[in-house]
């Protein structure tokens, strides 16, 4: 079967990584905030004129990039703690909006429902981000108009107005979760009732819906992917604490099955982790939880096995299922486990990219086609020149280049600051030996 992605050169930009493989890991490392919670509650603080502080903020280029825009329209934002920031929208202008940065990444569009919410009227680019195949905007512009916006696509932008937006029943194509974000932020402050079908519930979603309801919204999340929004005329001044982001413990999951004697992952949030949970447990890894704190968080204490991990199944799916960006680094963990793992995520067709990575540190997988590859294990891997393609490919590779034997260099390391705060440091306070060059 043909290998459907790139091969050829690597040409190194921007953040280069050097790894020295085969150490071993001990010792514990706290996971930060929900990446893909926090750029939607970000967005979300539009709706609020009012004083908005957010806690476990991680301090990753993504969250950067989305204070620089909030700037751009005037919105007065600052960190007032390590990982804490204070926003004021109350002075809110959309008329300077950098569409530089809004190229730069997709959680951009995240701004399409607070601002026709707000200002009636947006703009914006196409927006950009990882590489991860072809992701239409088509269900949020559904979203939108079922609200009663006017949408315009063009060559470069997107228009969207609504004199007057109306609450209404939204029924979502695909379980979206950024256009189940958009448009709960583009309903929350409409007359009446908007009920949303389809919606996605993945834990960022319902972060959302509580940072909002800890606003004043009214927000209830229903059975059978259904969310029931009652409009409120106005939200008021909220504090609120982002959970501990479930695609690092996913990563760092495996990374401590792979290389750790022990290590202990705390600020875990077990209801975002089950399946990820429960696929640890039958591959064979061994791991403990604590009781769970007041932020409903626990510790996770990995050690390593004296047993060999199985080789399995993993399908993504929509929440509860198994989230795709949690697959990624499963099919490192794959490449150690005995017997044949058919990993499939029929969400995103460039999700495997980074596997002919693997192939090339010495993996032996067959790439079926763009959605599924089949991995034998287990296979030992050695170091190599490779390249991150997105933010989970990035944090993967690193992984692997961990536990192999000699040197692997990431090439465009950068990718993975967007999404994993001083990961290579942290990473290297457990006994890891990653070194970084910016060019």
């Amino acid at each position: 079967m043909t290998n459907v992605f790139f091969s050829g050169s690597i040409d190194c930009m921007n953040t280069e990584f050097t790894i020295q493989g085969g150490t071993r890991l001990n010792g514990e490392i706290s996971i930060p905030g929900n990446k893909n919670a926090t750029t939607p509650l970000l967005a979300a603080s539009l709706l609020i004129q009012d004083t908005v502080v957010l806690d476990n903020v991680p301090r990753i280029a993504d969250v950067q990039n989305m204070i620089r825009l909030l700037q751009t329209m005037h919105v007065k934002i600052d960190w007032t703690a390590e990982n804490q920031l204070t926003i004021n929208t109350t002075d809110a202008d959309i008329t300077q909006l950098d569409e530089d940065l809004v190229k730069s990444m997709r959680s951009s569009v995240l701004f399409l429902g607070p601002l026709l919410s707000r200002f009636h009227s947006v703009t914006l680019p196409e927006p950009g981000g990882c590489t991860l195949g072809n992701r239409p905007l088509g269900t949020h512009y559904v979203a939108l108009q079922q609200l009663g916006a006017a949408v315009n696509v063009k060559k470069t932008c997107v228009e969207i107005s609504a004199k007057k937006l109306k609450a209404s029943e939204i029924i979502l194509p695909e379980f979206s979760v950024t256009a189940t974000e958009n448009a709960i932020m583009a309903a929350v402050l409409l007359s009446g009732k908007t009920i949303i079908k389809g919606a996605a519930i993945e834990p960022h979603v319902q972060e959302l819906i509580s940072f909002l309801n800890d606003a004043g919204a009214k927000i209830e999340l229903k059975p059978q992917h259904r969310i029931e929004i009652t409009g409120v005329k106005k939200l008021h001044s909220v504090s609120h604490r982002i959970a501990g982001d479930p695609n690092e413990f996913a990563a760092l999951a495996v990374l401590g099955a792979l290389a750790a004697d022990k290590i202990v992952i705390h600020g875990v949030r077990p209801d975002h982790n089950e399946m990820v949970m429960l696929k640890l447990a039958d591959i064979g890894v061994n791991f403990t939880v604590s009781q769970p704190n007041k932020n409903n968080e626990v510790s996770v204490t990995i050690t390593k096995s004296s047993k060999k991990y199985k080789a399995v199944d993993i399908q993504a799916l929509p929440f509860p299922g198994f989230p795709t960006d949690a697959q990624s680094p499963f099919t490192v963990l794959a490449t150690q486990a005995e017997g044949t793992s058919l990993i499939h995520d029929p969400l995103y067709e460039s999700r495997l990219i980074h596997v002919p990575d693997l192939i090339k540190m010495g993996a032996e997988a067959t790439v079926c086609d763009p959605h599924r590859v089949m991995i034998t294990g287990p296979t030992p891997l050695v170091g190599q020149n490779i390249k991150s393609f997105n933010i989970r490919a990035g944090a993967t590779l690193m992984i692997a280049g961990i536990i192999a034997k000699g040197e692997t260099v990431i090439c465009d390391g950068d990718i993975i600051d967007r999404g994993y705060q001083e990961l290579d440091q942290r990473l290297n306070a457990l006994g890891a030996k990653i070194s970084r060059e910016e060019s």
